[in-house]
């Protein structure tokens, strides 16, 4: 697939939203995907599906849900024109025994469950931080709802999943695949 048709698929997903249109993106295949709205530089919203879904419907889903991302306002019609769009699309989630040897930076994204706790991180986000692994668990722990370290304790699941990343160099412009290392 080429970068640019998965993020121009979800910008269109967008703009038919603001146009009261239902548009369901023209992309196949099973997989995870995260849909991530940038404005000018910082974090506008981030919503996906970790296990794979039909990533038509998947896509969808995922634009919308960052463009109301609970954390921001609602995504207005005329920010569209300042927000640059990434598309994650990810691999199967997969359990690991020990996280300081089975997870790389650069590679991996995590996602920490206890209980009724869960929180996801994507690989590009220890990254773009320059977090060394313990701080990226820690991190995982935090957005859990859960103190840093606890990734440690027993009971608690950490699973690692990878993914690729297009991403919007400037609003509406060109897409490339976002280098992760």
């Amino acid at each position: 697939m080429e970068p640019e048709e998965i993020v121009r698929e979800a910008r269109k997903v967008l703009e038919s939203h603001f146009e009261d249109g239902d548009y369901t993106p023209q992309v196949g295949g099973m997989m995870g995907v995260f849909v991530t709205l940038n404005k000018h530089g910082e974090l506008r919203g981030c919503i996906g599906l970790p296990n794979p879904v039909e990533l038509s419907e998947g896509l969808r889903e995922a634009a919308l849900g960052a463009a109301n991302d609970p954390r921001f306002p609602p995504l207005g019609k005329d920010e569209l024109k300042e927000i640059t769009i990434e598309v994650s699309l990810l691999s199967p989630p997969e359990r690991v025994e020990d996280p300081l040897k089975e997870i790389e930076i650069g590679k991996h994204g995590i996602i920490i469950r206890h209980g009724y706790h869960s929180g996801l991180l994507l690989p590009q986000v220890p990254v773009e931080h320059k977090w060394k692994l313990r701080e990226f668990l820690d991190h995982g722990c935090l957005k859990a709802g859960l103190t840093p370290g606890f990734w440690k304790e027993p009971g608690v699941e950490v699973f690692r999943f990878e993914g690729i990343v297009y991403a919007e160099k400037t609003p509406g412009g060109k897409a490339v695949r976002k280098e992760l290392k």
